[in-house]
């Protein structure tokens, strides 16, 4: 077995978990990068709303100010918060404003899914990126149309769960596998005692909250997460083809298999040539196309053995062997996992 994982690291404990939160709102104090209200008319609907809320009355006024932009504001109430705890909140341009930068929201409720508030959110912006430029250039930096405020929500409302009355504890594993799942059942069962935990399927250990004899599910959860348990993982290969970026995992295998690889370099040259008329003749000059196209083969080592690796260290060291490129590689254990000789997932994305 590998080293051992706490348990908190491994699994999610039933009742235990987060709630998404979004609301919509406006920024305002841009420094004439807002949104440009005759494409976001969105925006001067939010904007009319709030002054009416405050006691302005703009009814058929004509204001255009670039100094205001719409926003998506994102955060995740956290599992046990209480009333007028802060959490983070993330803010995103929804109309064609050029910066976020400097902005302030204003006050914006955030709801969950099932349509209540559970928080209040308001306060000055940091802005991921910057842009400067000017008539003929510009340039950008990170993402100037997004930002978070630190702290920046007020939690107002608690999600209703009673804790103190469970009697059993779920324990979901983050990656379902039998093997992890039984050595969590096992490491329970001798650390606290008795026959306390009971896997159910490859994804779930469910704990008799009653037969533990703590104090409270909260004392017993609070033994439970630092438990440690040598996770098993399934032998993956990860590939990214963009970056040509490998992974291995350490229980990768890949058995004795010869692989030849030839570089291929393909030549195009155009030589046009113009064809000029006789003199004094009615002619017009002709340019006509000639093109020289080859293919040549580079020279290769021919078919090199890759012996088989016990270790992950070893498989390295015979891909390796090969001499090739990242890329050239991503395309060899791709037609070596065809052959049947990689004995382990190969993801590609």
């Amino acid at each position: 077995m590998g080293q051992g994982i706490r348990l908190k690291d491994l699994v999610d404990f039933g009742g235990v978990r987060g709630n998404d939160l979004v609301g919509y709102g406006l920024v305002v104090g841009l420094d004439g990068t807002g949104d440009g209200l005759r494409n976001a008319p969105f925006t001067e609907e939010i904007m009319t709303s709030i002054l009416e809320r405050m006691g302005v009355n703009v009814t058929g006024e004509q204001f255009r100010p670039k100094n205001v932009a719409a926003v998506i504001v994102t955060a995740a109430l956290p599992p046990f918060a209480r009333t007028g705890s802060r959490i983070d909140v993330t803010i995103s341009a929804i109309g064609d404003a050029e910066s976020l930068l400097g902005g302030t929201l204003v006050m914006t409720p955030l709801t969950a899914a099932d349509g209540d508030v559970y928080a209040v959110a308001q306060g000055t912006i940091v802005a991921g990126g910057v842009t400067a430029g000017g008539d003929a250039a510009e340039v950008t930096e990170g993402v100037p149309t997004s930002g978070i405020i630190s702290s920046g929500a007020r939690v107002e409302r608690e999600v209703a769960f009673d804790f103190e009355s469970l009697t059993q504890l779920r324990l979901a594993l983050r990656e379902a596998d039998f093997t992890t799942a039984a050595r969590i059942e096992r490491a329970i069962n001798r650390d606290l005692g008795g026959e306390l935990a009971r896997m159910t399927d490859a994804g779930t250990v469910i704990v008799d909250v009653a037969r533990a004899r703590r104090a409270s599910p909260a004392h017993l959860i609070s033994e439970l997460e630092n438990i440690e348990v040598a996770p098993e993982r399934r032998a993956r290969v990860v590939v990214d083809q963009k970056s040509g970026t490998i992974v291995m995992g350490a229980d990768v295998r890949i058995s004795q298999v010869a692989v030849s690889q030839n570089n291929l370099t393909l030549q195009v040259e155009e030589a046009p040539i113009a064809v000029q008329p006789n003199p004094f003749s009615p002619g017009e000059t002709v340019i006509v196309p000639r093109t020289g196209a080859g293919l040549r083969e580079e020279p290769g080592p021919g078919l090199s053995i890759v012996r088989g690796g016990t270790t992950l260290s070893e498989v390295i060291a015979g891909l390796n062997a090969l001499g090739v490129s990242s890329r050239d590689m991503i395309d060899i254990l791709q037609t070596i996992k065809a052959a049947g000789a990689l004995h382990a997932e190969l993801v590609v994305r």
